[in-house]
């Protein structure tokens, strides 16, 4: 029975030699940069990539999305003179930022929370 490099390796031989391969969009170009990749610890770059395949991401990204939406409504009010409705806005983009930065830095040190 043939290891799980080995069989991967007999089906991109066979994609390869079926002319596959070259319909790949990608096909001759450099892979593209995978955002945070490297950042990722090691230890969970497996199980992320698991869940982003199946769908599911980290809670640190629902963090990612609700600072977003928040920095484009700070955004939105910048260029208008009602200034006061910005302030909790940006108090709520601070919270979300430190609870980021305090996830990750986690993540960084212990590999898991």
């Amino acid at each position: 029975m043939s290891t799980l490099d080995e069989e991967i390796a007999r089906k991109l031989r066979e994609a390869a030699d079926a002319g596959e391969l070259r319909l790949a969009e990608s096909w001759g170009k450099p892979l593209a940069e995978r955002q945070g990749w490297d950042e990722t610890p090691l230890e969970l770059r497996m199980p992320y990539k698991i869940l982003k395949d199946a769908g599911y991401a980290p809670p640190e990204i629902a963090l990612f999305h609700e600072r977003a939406a928040l920095r484009a409504r700070i955004a939105a009010l910048a260029g208008k003179a009602d200034d006061e409705a910005a302030a909790p806005l940006r108090q709520q983009l601070l919270e979300i930022e430190q609870r980021i930065a305090l996830r990750l830095e986690g993540l960084r040190l212990k590999g898991s929370l």
